[in-house]
């Protein structure tokens, strides 16, 4: 895994200036309009990632997306506005932004230092104020210049937003193919916009629910090498893997403890199943749950005090909160319908989960189980996983009919939804924290 060096240079943050923040909605035609040109380079040289002006293009390309993918601005890219000179850079030319419509201008600019690495600079203008928001440089190697991007855009969507940034960090999903009744379901990872995509096992062996280790170091998933479903912990950087529990019980819904030292699962052993914790090396589980019945295990809260999970205890699939040693179990689920997968934010203010009451859709509510909002309403979505600042959620949607599957995004208003690209059917995402 590379790492993003920020550099200082000649860059430094101005004072914040109010005007912009806190003014962005999701509501349309109200969305903050922004310039994005591509950003021009001192010196058009070549690169193993290619040129530095080819480059410019493509990382204004990639900032586009990103935040048009927020939901929250209107980005115009460079086939909407002219283009920049390197001069301009740092000296906008306010008059004719302000005759775009935009509210706010995004200009930088690539170049080759001697060593080979690339610096991208990035910077933010209020184009009414006709002033400077903020500037942020990053040193990468040519092959990273898409984290760049990312990192350029999780500035301005901070800057803007007020909220945590989540553009720099990788999913990882189940890819699916074959006919729906023999589907061959693979581990793969890519970045957050789809790009940089790679599978990471052959398909010999069915695998489910993925989730990265807070390092991203790891992925604990759910396979079935041997014919039985059991959890294993997969190296990416050795591609080597290895069997968290030696039972010959069913294991299932593996997650991650936030300071990865805990692999929270659930084993069914006589028709009943149980919610255990093991640690992330190995060794002798710890049993958390004792009551009659099935239960599944959800996911920690971001301190590790709390789990949330899902129980048919009362009769009904329903969610629960407990400590994280187990005990004092406390039902926060009542709405209609039966609930699954609960996923804990980020920020620990919400949990998310499957609703099923005919249709599955996905909502929230609060860890006391106030607040219950659905926020999709499609045929068939579950699974959900948060972005790393905790404000918009990923899962995947079964088409009815031919079960095809994907991977789809919402925010917490419910109305900026969007398909992810991804090149087979996919399942199961799991969304990981900002790149280290």
């Amino acid at each position: 895994m590379k790492s993003l060096a920020l550099v200082a240079f000649i860059f430094s943050t101005t004072p914040a200036l109010a005007q912009l923040t806190g003014t962005v909605t999701a509501d349309g035609d109200n969305q903050l309009i922004i310039a994005v040109p591509g950003l021009p380079t001192p010196q058009d040289t070549n690169t193993p990632a290619g040129s530095t002006a080819d480059l410019g293009g493509k990382i204004s390309d990639v900032i586009v997306t990103d935040l048009r993918s927020s939901g929250l601005f209107q980005p115009k890219g460079r086939n909407q506005v002219r283009g920049i000179s390197f001069i301009e850079v740092t000296a906008p030319q306010f008059p004719y932004w302000s005759g775009t419509g935009a509210a706010a201008l995004i200009q930088g600019f690539v170049r080759t230092n001697p060593d080979g690495k690339l610096t991208v600079g990035c910077y933010l203008y209020d184009v009414a104020l006709e002033s400077e928001l903020t500037r942020q440089g990053f040193v990468v190697e040519p092959r990273d210049w898409r984290r760049a991007a990312h990192k350029c855009a999780d500035v301005i969507y901070s800057r803007l937003s007020g909220e945590s940034p989540f553009f720099d960090s990788r999913i990882a999903y189940i890819a699916e193919t074959g006919p729906k009744d023999n589907r061959r379901k693979r581990l793969a990872i890519m970045d957050s916009d789809g790009a940089n995509h790679r599978f990471i096992t052959n398909g010999q062996a069915t695998a489910l629910t993925p989730r990265f280790s807070p390092d991203y170091k790891s992925i604990v998933y759910l396979s079935f090498l041997d014919g039985n479903p059991r959890i294993y912990i997969y190296d990416i950087g050795t591609g080597r893997q290895r069997l968290i529990t030696q039972s010959t019980n069913p294991t299932f819904a593996p997650r991650w403890s936030p300071d990865g030292k805990w692999i929270l699962y659930s084993m069914a052993i006589a028709g009943n199943t149980d919610i255990y914790k093991v640690s992330s090396g190995g060794g002798q589980p710890q049993r958390l749950t004792f009551s009659p019945g099935i239960d599944i295990g959800g996911s920690f809260s971001p301190d590790g005090g709390r789990i949330v999970f899902e129980s048919d205890r009362s009769g009904s699939q329903q969610l629960y909160v407990m400590s994280a040693g187990g005990g004092n179990a406390r039902r926060i689920s009542f709405g209609g319908g039966r609930y699954a997968t609960p996923e804990w934010s980020p920020r620990g203010d919400l949990i998310a989960f499957t609703r099923t009451s005919g249709n599955f859709r996905i909502g929230v509510m609060t860890p006391s189980g106030g607040g219950e909002r659905l926020l999709t309403n499609s045929w068939q979505d579950e699974a959900p996983t948060w972005a790393p600042n905790g404000r918009v959620i990923q899962y995947f949607r079964t088409t009815r009919g031919n079960g095809r599957t994907g991977i789809w995004q919402v925010d917490l208003t419910g109305r900026n939804e969007r398909q992810l690209p991804t090149p087979v059917n996919g399942s199961d995402p799991s969304w990981g924290p900002l790149l280290p």
